[in-house]
């Protein structure tokens, strides 16, 4: 179920801008709604929304969180058995498959383009081998 927009918007946009799927319509200064249909469930547009307008299909707000706090990937390039589903899976295309390991000829995933990342985790959720956590992006870029 997608999320929603409720009658607290006041039609800033800044959903519909950071919505990867383009599925948030509507005219600035106006209520916009999410075309359910094609709402992926990232998370990104009740993160952004500085009014709290944005329900997740529980019903539940989605807190406005500044992107400076977003989770971030991190690769444990250990466990990694460098099968690029994450790279698949970004919806944002942040994710690159660039970094070598000392060692090995297989190229490992890394968050190319942090600034792209919306922190919906769902490179995490897909890797077969538990090897990606999401940390606050701080931390990541420290350990990247």
């Amino acid at each position: 179920m997608a999320y929603t927009i409720c009658e607290s918007c006041i039609g800033c946009g800044a959903c519909k801008k950071i919505c990867p799927a383009h599925a948030v319509e509507g005219q600035k200064k106006s209520l916009h709604r999410i075309k359910e249909h094609i709402c992926i469930e990232c998370g990104a547009c009740g993160r952004v929304c500085p009014a709290g307008a944005v329900k997740d299909s529980f019903g539940i707000v989605i807190e406005r969180v500044p992107s400076k706090e977003w989770v971030r990937p991190y690769f444990d390039l250990d466990r990694c058995m460098s099968c690029n589903i994450c790279l698949d899976t970004c919806p944002v295309g942040a994710i690159s498959s660039c970094m070598q390991k000392v060692g090995s000829k297989h190229l490992f995933p890394t968050l190319e383009h942090a600034s792209e990342c919306i922190g919906c985790g769902f490179c995490a959720l897909d890797c077969p081998v538990d090897a990606i956590r999401l940390e606050p992006s701080f931390t990541s870029m420290e350990k990247s």
